[in-house]
């Protein structure tokens, strides 16, 4: 049973879901009587109902997954009551993350969505003067905007400050104070050369963690150096076997994570699989109070997700920005074949390659555990410079600021090209 969570609470949860979804009462039988053990895990296929409804007040908002898994995007609905909900929960987040900065100016640069469409209001609600970025404008466009702006704290996504880290000159005045971000995992190591190049400690780059399904989940406490989940939103952890995966086998200390939010109306919030993988997910005493954290969101898995899903974008991310200072990363899964390119402008002589490939095979359990069980052939870890062909490297400024990290591909579909 989740923390903090007494059988009221919880029976209300149940009661509340039972009425709003008369899919879910089906589902779970006419009898009153309530245990947890008992509540079902809501996977995807039992989310189908949700999914496909079509019967959605005209004022409600919709707001639409990203669609990298099945490439179906899929409908999200938020009623005023969810939407009042979302913005209290992130504007209690964002407070706490701002104590001890004096910031009186920030920047949206978030692409679409829900945390697009809201960041301006919470931010003017908190104090601060706030405008957003259109995600259309190549990556140079986004600098200068901050250069003309000149904002405190920016509000954005790991995949986008990577796309303006490509193009930004050595000398650019970032003049910012701290970095929020949220949407994508964010390694440690990665954080701290993100805030060495923008001239911040790694403390100045705070991860929060969100889903449209949830709303805001949990952020990274500097002081614990963990992820703490937000009250009102409980997180369990569950094997993939127990959410009908029983072909994905993970490492121990990782686990499924599942949620329950208390204020999510709109959306059956009620043992739902996230399908995202803690690392280390544990319940803490912290001033006379129970909290729930966790190390990590490593990867992703789940039944839309054939292939390339025990490969952890955040762990290989994490052991290359050990060594290297900028890079772009793809990791490219054709078959048993992985294939991890590194493009960077930094001068890498063949010790700091060699530490790279070493840090990769030994840091990586599941990597290896897959080269020695032969579902992998050995990992090729391929380095390229500034001077590579351009149809491999980065970093022109005209490309789209926002780029896919991992690729994979059926064994049939066809080498990739050098």
């Amino acid at each position: 049973m989740p923390i903090s969570m007494n059988n009221v609470s919880l029976r209300a949860k149940w009661e509340e879901v039972r009425q709003l979804y008369p899919w879910y009462k089906e589902m779970t039988g006419d009898s009153n009587d309530f245990n947890w053990e008992d509540v079902p895990l809501l996977t995807q296929d039992r989310l189908l109902p949700y999914y496909e409804s079509d019967e959605v007040p005209q004022d409600w908002n919709v707001y639409r997954t990203s669609g990298t898994s099945g490439n179906k995007r899929k409908a999200i609905y938020y009623d005023a009551i969810d939407e009042e909900a979302y913005i209290q929960y992130k504007k209690e987040m964002f407070a706490e993350l701002l104590k001890g900065y004096n910031a009186s100016r920030a920047l949206s640069d978030m692409g679409t969505g829900h945390a697009e469409a809201t960041a301006v209001q919470i931010f003017e609600e908190l104090g601060l003067a706030c405008e957003s970025v259109p995600f259309g404008l190549p990556a140079a466009a986004h600098l200068i905007r901050i250069a003309d702006y000149k904002p405190d704290m920016l509000y954005t996504m790991p995949s986008l400050m990577d796309g303006m880290l490509r193009v930004a000159p050595p000398d650019f005045n970032w003049g910012l104070q701290g970095v929020i971000l949220v949407g994508e995992p964010a390694p440690p190591a990665w954080r701290q050369r993100v805030a060495e190049r923008l001239g911040i400690t790694e403390h100045d780059v705070m991860d929060t963690l969100g889903s449209i399904e949830i709303g805001t989940i949990a952020y990274y406490d500097r002081s614990i150096g963990r992820y703490v989940v937000m009250d009102g939103v409980f997180a369990e952890g569950v094997t993939p076997a127990e959410a009908g995966l029983p072909e994905v086998e993970l490492p121990e200390g990782e686990q499924l994570l599942v949620l329950t939010s208390l204020v999510r109306r709109r959306f059956p919030a009620l043992r739902f699989v996230t399908y995202d993988v803690v690392r280390d997910l544990r319940v803490e005493q912290r001033d006379g109070k129970l909290i729930t954290t966790f190390e990590a969101i490593v990867k992703r898995v789940g039944p839309e997700l054939k292939h390339g899903e025990k490969i952890s974008v955040y762990d290989i991310e994490n052991a290359i920005f050990k060594h290297v200072g900028q890079a772009v990363v793809k990791v490219l899964v054709n078959g048993n074949k992985l294939q991890v390119r590194i493009t960077t402008t930094d001068n890498l002589n063949e010790e700091v390659k060699a530490a790279v490939r070493d840090e990769l095979h030994s840091t990586i359990p599941a990597i290896g555990a897959m080269v020695r069980g032969g579902l992998l052939e050995q990992m090729d870890v391929l380095f390229y410079g500034k001077d590579t062909d351009s149809s491999l490297s980065e970093g022109t400024g005209k490309k789209p600021i926002k780029q896919k990290k991992l690729f994979v591909q059926q064994a049939s579909e066809g080498r990739d090209r050098e």
